[in-house]
């Protein structure tokens, strides 16, 4: 009799909510947030700085992809690989552990001792056993496409997207040639939409100090490219709800011994950008119900 009384009750205090014109309590979630990173050879250690000043914020990070370096450190963080683990590879990292000269018509070098090098780190090799929902970018150069990967090995893909043009061969995975991802999604925010983000914080490595002059081949390609990105469209940051960007163009391309200051310079950019992205994510505390993560 006393389940019957309260499912009576219960039923009538959803009439008189009803007949009043009141609605039933919606149920609500904190909103979705995808964090995109961008490329920079060696200037790309910003981003587990970026990492660290999230996690004391307690901005969760949902969802998370990257292009070139920013998809390695990525993937690092989405297979659970501590950050002070990717800190102290960082800093002992060489060209030879990830490139290996090899001249060619198509580059210079071979990035093949990539895939060893982020599985020597993380236990995981497959998107699939992610932690976080993982998409790494890359460019079609056939097509002059982004290709975003959210499925099967994640070495391939990685190395495709760090395939940077002129020094590094292209990668065949496929079957499509690939290069470095940011030509097509310089910070891949689009792939975030696909992954389920309601909100995106991009990040953004200026990759070339103005005015100082190059010295090698790879400064050269690299500040070729640096006065392309400052040109071309950017239309990725109107999709962005938050931009950070850490203060590292006078780093050079394989500055890894100066790890520390990188770090440093991504923690300072982020713990400033705190306050606006508490801010911009106060308006989402109430959202729809969750969509699918994976397209």
């Amino acid at each position: 009799m006393g389940m019957v009384k309260n499912w009576l009750h219960g039923m009538a205090e959803g009439l008189r909510t009803f007949t009043r014109g009141g609605k039933r309590p919606e149920t609500s979630r904190r909103p979705r947030i995808g964090l995109a990173l961008g490329g920079g050879f060696a200037r790309g250690i910003a981003h587990i700085g970026v990492l660290r000043a999230l996690i004391e914020a307690k901005i969760p990070i949902d969802c998370i992809v990257g292009t070139s370096v920013g998809a390695l450190i990525a993937a690092a963080y989405a297979t659970g690989v501590p950050l002070e683990k990717m800190q102290r590879r960082a800093a002992a990292t060489r060209f030879a552990d990830f490139g290996k000269w090899r001249l060619s018509r198509m580059g210079f070098a071979s990035n093949e001792r990539l895939e060893r090098y982020l599985y020597q780190i993380s236990l995981f090799t497959r998107f699939e056993q992610t932690k976080v929902p993982l998409a790494i970018a890359a460019t079609d150069l056939g097509s002059g496409e982004a290709v975003y990967f959210t499925d099967g090995e994640i070495g391939p893909a990685l190395r495709a997207s760090c395939a940077y043009p002129g020094l590094f061969l292209p990668v065949e995975h496929q079957g499509r040639i690939l290069v470095d991802g940011f030509l097509a999604a310089a910070v891949p925010v689009d792939a975030l939409k696909r992954l389920g983000a309601d909100f995106v914080i991009a990040v953004w490595l200026e990759s070339a100090a103005k005015g100082e002059q190059p010295d090698n081949v790879v400064e050269v390609i690299s500040r070729s490219f640096a006065i392309m990105q400052r040109n071309a469209d950017d239309r990725w940051r109107r999709r962005a709800d938050v931009v950070i960007e850490p203060q590292v163009a006078h780093f050079a391309w394989d500055d890894f011994r100066q790890t520390p200051q990188l770090i440093a310079a991504g923690e300072a950019a982020t713990r400033a950008a705190v306050p606006q992205i508490r801010a911009a994510l106060a308006p989402l505390e109430r959202l729809p119900a969750a969509r699918t993560v994976y397209p």
